[in-house]
């Protein structure tokens, strides 16, 4: 493929503001054409098997097929895919490489950071990168997942009135989107933040203690004060917040709270 030439894509997420932020980053960026957009894993296989884009722009943490599960179908598959994860989360750069991902990007994307893994899907689009580059990718992701813990931040900004306060990362009890807002409660602070999306904050929270139990709630898992059956063997977390929030667990993530609560 001529270095000219546009590389078609595929753009994949849950959340409609992380696709807008990631098409206008495309945009900046340059050489990319966006062909189509998708809301779920499903949408996914279906925009792709439209469209045949060389490229496309994973979430992990999907409703229906997880992003990894949509990359395992696309194995084998002619013309081949190339596939860029697209996540908050730092935990899964090993297993992106399991299934052939080209790159793995972290949430909230740097434009410098987006142009090195263009790059480097242009070059596999082409001839298929030598194994040493590969290995030598994996150990810059784990060394920037690692440096990703560091930087984040101890304290969270909350505006509640016309006043900005500053609380611990660890007093968050939950945070919602609600509103195109981001509510964050806390037991002394109810208030909003400027993060724009629910992956955005996530990314900077400590992400063994803060879950992403329902696509519009985060919580703190330190933070439950019941955990209360519902429906279909799902469940409806009572948050230890002054007003006992009740918070409903998506399916995709009521087996991940059984396996860790051994419930």
């Amino acid at each position: 493929m001529p270095d000219d030439q546009h590389l078609r894509a595929v753009v994949v997420d849950d959340e409609e503001l992380a696709r807008d932020e990631l098409c206008y980053l495309l945009d900046e960026v340059g050489g990319v054409a966006v062909v189509a957009q998708a809301g779920d894993g499903l949408q996914a296989l279906d925009a792709i098997g439209r469209h045949a884009p060389d490229l496309v722009f994973l979430d992990v943490q999907m409703p229906g097929l997880t992003g990894f599960e949509v990359a395992r179908r696309l194995a084998g598959r002619t013309p081949p895919v190339t596939v860029i994860f697209v996540t908050a989360y730092d935990q899964h750069a090993i297993e992106a490489f399991e299934v052939n991902a080209v790159d793995y990007l972290l949430k909230p994307i740097e434009a410098s950071r987006l142009e090195t893994a263009i790059e480097r899907a242009r070059r596999r689009v082409t001839p298929q990168a030598p194994m040493n580059d590969q290995l030598e990718r994996i150990v810059q992701l784990v060394e920037a997942a690692r440096n990703g813990r560091a930087d984040r931040p101890e304290q969270v900004a909350v505006k509640a009135g016309e006043r900005f306060l500053l609380v611990q990362a660890e007093d968050i009890i939950f945070a919602s989107m609600a509103d195109d807002s981001i509510n964050i409660v806390t037991s002394q602070v109810s208030g909003t933040c400027n993060f724009r999306t629910l992956d955005e904050l996530q990314a900077r929270l400590d992400p063994s203690v803060f879950w992403r139990v329902h696509r519009s709630h985060l919580v703190n898992i330190n933070k439950i004060k019941e955990i209360v059956p519902w429906f279909s063997r799902n469940y409806i977390l009572r948050m230890k917040d002054a007003k006992a929030t009740e918070i409903p667990v998506s399916r995709s993530q009521t087996r991940r709270l059984r396996e860790y609560l051994k419930l």
